[in-house]
C-alpha cells in the first residue's frame, strides 16, 4: 500500500506540474494557402512505368 501512495503522490505531482504551465491561446489562426498544382495531361497518366528491381514485362 506504501507504494500505491507513493505512485498516487507522483501522478499528483505530475498532473500540478502539467497543469501549472498555461495552455497557449491563440487570437487568430493563420493557416497558410495551399499550392494548386496544374492538372495533369492526358499522355503524361499514359506513361507505362515498370519495376526495375524484377522483371514482369515479357
Amino acid at each position: 500500500m506504501a507504494e500505491d501512495d507513493l505512485l498516487s503522490q507522483m501522478l499528483h505531482a505530475w498532473r500540478d506540474d502539467i497543469e501549472s504551465v498555461p495552455f497557449p491561446q491563440f487570437s487568430e489562426l493563420l493557416i497558410p494557402r495551399q499550392q494548386v498544382r496544374p492538372r495533369c495531361s492526358p499522355s503524361a497518366s499514359a506513361v507505362r512505368v515498370t519495376n526495375a528491381t524484377r522483371k514482369t514485362d515479357a
